[in-house]
């Protein structure tokens, strides 16, 4: 330090005694020239590791705001620290939701006493309106409200749904009938509040779903290289944390309410949402918050339209003729490049006229869309094959909950022998499919991803599509499995007739048979179910996450309706092969042949396996361009990375 203090004091003298025509000897001058310009070389470094601390590394700049409405502090927000809370309150959420759904028509048929088809029918119509509420909890979040007031005022509703189910088991005015005579005939008051309460349920699922967990990827910059690879990891680890709680729910809370009782299951529930949605609130300071930016919808109109009035016009010879937005600007919106697919859009970018748009100059978005703007209509049209060659495999999904747990009734569900055997209840065979996805996400995390990363150079280890692919695999594996296993099983039923007579009381085939198929179809879900998770996210434009997450599940609902036409279908046409005799779904489970059913599934799922191989390879992935913040005399300006993400 005295050193340079010394040359710079020299420096001075010397530059005055030239303004008094003073002068020094030639070689004591070239030393102090070399060693100024060094000293002018570290204070450039100095300042532009200033400059990188204050602007890239040190703010945020993903056009998110602190909960004062300021710039995020990057140190202070999101990432990991933010996202635990998140995924805390998803634990609980799925915790309640199949400690209810799993278990739901048990209780209708065993205390409300409906017959099979109307409890099925009550449980159908239950979960149809759960999977289709996000779509309206998703568009309101992107559009006027934000995510984090949806999510905390639909996570209230819920809580209050969970407390009217504990209420009509509880308060003895509410429940099914008095305690001191058995139940033959439930109240019709006990039946009102708890439809109320599910569908209070499922108006809360509809705004936490779609919102819940994008919120939590909010928390990740995209435009910053390592929140972009942990953003990678959060889908992975939201699903690890969703499949603890569907595990808990499947077999602690099921247990509770075969063998203890329904409302103190219920209160459980009640409470534990109740803790998470504190802490859910505790980490408002944490979170970075999206603005809505108006309906999401619109700009796809106005693209559109723009389209379609100028569609006698020549395609443009070069993409930089076309309109774009700057870069630059408060909003920090990212922009999309130009891609070769579905030109006839492009003609909304075209300047008529060969008129010309200075920035920030105002333009009728019904005649003129920026190629961003494009874009995003691409992205959306791109993605309805990929939601339509995905619904197969949501069938697949729906069997689980179904006939993979009617099997399990029917099979011998004893551990132990003598006096101490213990009898799983049949909705827990569920947790072999969570266990499964567990095992799934925690490989692929941990070992399949740092490898395939260095491999195949890609950030993600293999693309969304591969991913989700792959998972298509298994699904035909599992459901392969699944038929040998039934037929297995009704070869063991017909033996066990014989040897027992009618009056069979105890099957001989074990229930832990069906662990490959559950097991199978878990891992298979944590590739196709994280990775549809990831792609309707991260696919979707920006302004759509949230409905981008609701379209996720719709795959999942729908696969679900699709699943009770299926049956319909089947059952109706083998009924007709069999002049009028039995069809692959009888009445029970004995007398129908669910292990063709299975087989029909995997011959499906291979063809439209097929399809979508050939899809995924000629998909276009979101084209973003990356913004690299450069301070420099207290103005920001945005540097544009071309990089294509897949």
């Amino acid at each position: 330090m005295k050193h340079h203090a010394f040359l710079t004091a020299l420096s001075i003298v010397t530059r005055a005694c030239g303004a008094h025509s003073c002068s020094l000897s030639r070689p004591f001058g070239m030393i102090e020239r070399r060693e100024t310009k060094e000293m002018e070389e570290m204070e450039k470094k100095r300042q532009e590791k200033e400059a990188r601390e204050g602007g890239e590394d040190k703010w945020v700049h993903d056009s998110s705001v602190d909960h004062r409405g300021r710039l995020p502090l990057r140190a202070s927000t999101g990432v990991w620290k933010a996202a635990l809370f998140i995924i805390t309150i998803e634990f609980s959420e799925r915790l309640c939701y199949f400690g209810i759904a799993t278990n739901l028509i048990t209780y209708l048929t065993r205390v409300i006493h409906q017959d099979l088809k109307t409890a099925a029918k009550s449980v159908n119509y239950w979960v149809g309106v759960t999977t289709l509420m996000p779509l309206i909890g998703g568009f309101l979040a992107d559009a006027y409200t934000g995510r984090f007031p949806i999510i905390l005022v639909s996570s209230l509703v819920y809580l209050v749904g969970l407390s009217l189910l504990a209420m009509s088991k509880l308060i003895p005015s509410l429940r099914p009938c008095d305690s001191s005579s058995p139940c033959s005939r439930t109240r019709k008051v006990h039946e009102v509040v708890l439809f109320l309460a599910l569908y209070l349920i499922s108006i809360g699922t509809g705004g936490h779903k779609p919102c819940l967990e994008s919120f939590g990827a909010d928390q990740f910059d995209d435009n910053h290289a390592e929140e972009r690879k942990k953003k990678m990891s959060y889908f992975n680890w939201w699903n690890f944390a969703l499949c603890g709680g569907l595990v808990l729910g499947v077999t602690i809370i099921v247990y509770v309410q075969d063998y203890v009782s329904w409302g103190v299951a219920d209160l459980v529930l009640a409470v534990t949402m109740a803790v998470t949605i504190g802490i859910f609130y505790t980490g408002r300071s944490y979170y970075r918050y999206l603005a809505p930016e108006g309906s999401p919808l619109t700009p796809l109109l106005q693209v559109l339209v723009a389209a379609i009035r100028k569609r006698n016009l020549p395609h443009p010879s070069s993409p930089d003729s076309l309109f774009q937005a700057s870069a630059s600007g408060s909003s920090h919106k990212r922009l999309l490049h130009h891609t070769n697919r579905l030109r006839f859009f492009d003609k909304a970018a075209i300047l008529e006229g060969g008129e010309e748009l200075s920035n920030g100059e105002k333009y009728d978005p019904w005649r003129l869309a920026t190629v961003t703007q494009v874009e995003e209509m691409k992205l959306v049209l791109n993605m309805i094959p990929i939601w339509l060659i995905s619904l197969p495999f949501g069938v697949c999904v729906a069997q689980a909950a179904t006939f993979f747990v009617k099997q399990g009734m029917a099979m011998d569900r004893r551990i132990g022998g003598g006096g101490r055997s213990f009898e799983i209840p049949a909705a827990s065979t569920y947790a072999l499919g969570a266990v499964g996805m567990i095992i799934s996400v925690t490989i692929y995390e941990k070992l399949l991803v740092p490898f395939l990363r260095k491999s195949t150079g890609n950030e993600r280890g293999i693309n969304i599509l591969q991913r989700i692919g792959f998972g298509m695999i298994l699904s035909v594996v599992a459901m392969s499995v699944a038929a040998f296993v039934e037929a297995k099983r009704l070869r063991m039923w017909k033996h066990d007739i014989l040897t027992q007579g009618r009056a069979m009381t105890k099957p001989s085939m074990s229930v832990f048979w069906l662990a490959p198929q559950f097991l199978i179809l878990g891992l298979g879900d944590g590739f196709a179910l994280v990775g549809l998770q990831e792609y309707f996210y991260d696919q979707v434009p920006d302004s759509m996450r949230s409905l981008g997450i609701a379209l996720y599940l719709s795959v999942l609902g729908a696969g679900s309706f699709l699943s009770s036409f299926l049956i319909t279908i089947v059952d109706h046409v083998t009924r007709r092969a069999d002049g009028g005799g039995k069809g692959w779904v009888g009445k029970d489970l004995n007398s129908s042949r669910i292990d063709r059913f299975y087989w029909l599934l995997a011959a499906i799922n291979l063809v439209t396996l097929c399809v979508y191989v050939a899809i995924a390879r000629r998909y276009t992935y979101k084209n973003v361009q990356r913004r690299v913040v450069v301070v420099s005399d207290c103005r920001e300006n945005g540097e544009e990375d071309h990089e294509a993400r897949g």
